[in-house]
């Protein structure tokens, strides 16, 4: 399973399966996900990010930092795969920087105001000590954002379309899945919120979004289930050892 896995043989796989193309596609507002599903609801639970300290942790190719940049916030991203960072530095634009490091090892910061971390975490072997480094990049008070492919509904599209349903035969373990470019790691709901609360985090909101049905031609399923969860979380509370 994932005791096979370091984040530095993950980082391995995204850097050789990040294409310029891929990239340049995504460049804007990321993939069709990104835009209609994850994008709308990362936003507002951001709020208003004027003259804010933002980190985005896992940038990628950096369009996320683009926009946060582009409503007046003052982004950092972080991005350990040379690919990626490369692009997107490439693209900066007024009121970014980048580092470029593993995000279970950050290096030390000022505070931040909110850190987002979208669709990063269940890509992660190591993904408790980047949790945590998120967590410990904030303010006091300030607010953690993340992003993950729902755990329950990972292989929606395919199953949907195989079965006309949604199948799932096992949830409680952990396990990889292989994708295109690189693999994410399946772990159920709860360990992800239980370590929200380990960290000393009150969580603010849980999104699961759906898609408005005008967008689906042909992917329905993504209508009727939430193939993302994203989670609202602020600090406030000390951590646990």
């Amino acid at each position: 399973m994932t005791s096979a896995w370091t984040n530095e043989t993950a980082i391995q796989q995204w850097n050789s399966g990040s294409t310029r193309e891929s990239m340049e596609a995504t460049a804007e507002r990321g993939d069709f996900a990104k835009e209609h599903l994850l994008n709308p609801v990362l936003l507002r639970l951001l709020g208003d990010v004027r003259g804010r300290r933002v980190l985005d942790a896992g940038c990628g190719n950096g369009y996320f930092s683009r926009m946060l940049a582009g409503r007046g916030a003052q982004v950092t991203g972080v991005e350990p795969a040379e690919s990626l960072i490369s692009f997107a530095r490439e693209k900066a634009g007024e009121g970014i920087s980048y580092v470029q490091a593993d995000l279970a090892r950050l290096p030390e910061m000022e505070p931040f105001d909110a850190v987002v971390c979208s669709m990063v975490l269940m890509a992660i072997p190591e993904w408790k000590p980047a949790m945590r480094a998120c967590v410990e990049a904030l303010r006091p008070g300030g607010l953690f954002v993340f992003a993950i492919v729902h755990p329950a509904f990972e292989e929606l599209l395919g199953t949907w379309r195989k079965y006309g349903e949604y199948r799932q035969t096992e949830y409680l373990a952990e396990y990889e899945i292989a994708g295109r470019d690189a693999s994410d790691f399946h772990r159920p709901l709860s360990a992800y919120l239980n370590e929200v609360a380990a960290l000393g985090c009150r969580v603010r909101e849980v999104a699961e979004p759906g898609l408005d049905p005008e967008m689906a031609d042909g992917i329905e399923s993504h209508v009727r289930m939430p193939n993302f969860l994203i989670v609202a979380a602020e600090t406030g509370c000390p951590l646990m050892p």
